[in-house]
């Protein structure tokens, strides 16, 4: 991918993303700085990933989104200055979600509508409900977050209960539509180039 596009450009540090060609990312996305997308990852638009603040060290710590992984529209992933955030492979981060680093999110979680994730650890296949919020927590694997959840350590976990085979499946779902619309994008925008 060029990096000659205004909306995938270097940080001040000099660090420009690296995107895996089959990667989708919309025009008026923004991505900034030290971050690694993998295989068919897409990027909806508005999204913005921005990683750009250097740590003590002068460095910036990459953000790392691994293949297949879905980012919807208005999506802002940033980190605290010498901290990176990974993106599990098959992951989802619906429409308006906020990830602030330092954050691990694991493969195959399904990040809901305007839920905001800061400093945490989500293992796999995770659901986080709309609106909620994981602040200074690690989430165990299969683990379901109801819609407006206020986690912010150990005790608000009590009483979680795990993801049911009907949430896996809609999980998967909305991750196969997701690919099936990012291959629809890249047909089109092939399609347009040849024009």
């Amino acid at each position: 991918m060029p990096y000659s596009i205004r909306n995938i450009r270097p940080n001040l540090a000099g660090d420009f993303p690296r995107i895996h060609p089959s990667a989708l990312i919309d025009p008026s996305a923004q991505i900034i700085g030290n971050v690694h997308i993998g295989k068919d990852v897409f990027v909806a638009p508005l999204a913005c990933i921005r990683a750009d603040k250097r740590g003590p060290d002068g460095i910036v710590q990459p953000f790392i989104i691994e293949e297949e992984v879905s980012i919807q529209d208005g999506a802002i992933i940033h980190s605290h200055r010498g901290s990176s955030v990974v993106i599990g492979a098959q992951t989802t981060v619906a429409q308006g979600v906020v990830l602030h680093g330092p954050c691990t999110i694991g493969a195959k979680c399904f990040l809901a509508l305007r839920s905001a994730i800061y400093r945490a650890t989500i293992e796999d296949s995770v659901w986080v409900g709309m609106g909620a919020l994981v602040m200074r927590a690690t989430l165990e694997s299969h683990l379901y977050v109801p819609a407006g959840s206020v986690i912010t350590g150990r005790s608000d976990l009590v009483g979680l209960r795990f993801v049911t085979p009907k949430e896996t499946e809609y999980m998967d779902r909305i991750l196969e539509s997701n690919s099936l619309l990012r291959g629809d994008y890249q047909q089109l925008r092939s399609q347009l180039e040849k024009q």
